[in-house]
């Protein structure tokens, strides 16, 4: 990675540790997503693994709180708004609407607000167990969402 884009990941993590009391970021697979040959160059060259990183020392160090959602938390198949949520949702799909409630989607922001939600839960639970971490199986769940009644 470029010694620019180092420093621009450096700029930013302290921008957002220095503007926030809590981050929340997905745990994502990025040695997989790398193997993906469409998507390996533009993961890569993000740096997502070192920003991740650099985020999680920073706020450490300042005492703030840096929470990572699991992987198999389904945040873009979760429509924000009602908590229903959708079977199947390619990759190449990146606006999506809700059947239960209506709510159109642009992927990406219903993630974001997802995980900032599951991570505000996290911390009202005072606990960062997850029954999809660690050694314990995925058969079933991934969140007590999936237990609340749509809206």
């Amino acid at each position: 990675m470029p010694d620019a884009a180092k420093i621009l990941l450096r700029v930013l993590s302290r921008k957002i540790v220095n503007e926030n009391q809590v981050i929340a970021v997905e745990n994502l697979n990025i040695k997989g997503m790398v193997k993906n040959h469409n998507l390996a160059k533009a993961i890569s060259d993000v740096g997502w693994g070192m920003f991740c990183t650099m985020l999680k020392y920073k706020a450490e160090s300042e005492g703030k709180q840096y929470i990572e959602i699991d992987r198999w938390f389904p945040s873009s198949k979760t429509c924000h708004a009602c908590l229903n949520q959708v079977e199947h949702l390619t990759l190449d799909v990146r606006a999506w609407t809700c059947k239960h409630c209506g709510t159109h989607h642009d992927r990406d922001v219903n993630a974001a607000l997802n995980i900032r939600n599951e991570a505000l839960r996290i911390l009202a639970l005072g606990t960062s167990a997850s029954a999809c971490g660690g050694d314990v199986s995925r058969s079933g769940k991934t969140s007590v969402l999936l237990d609340a009644p749509p809206r």
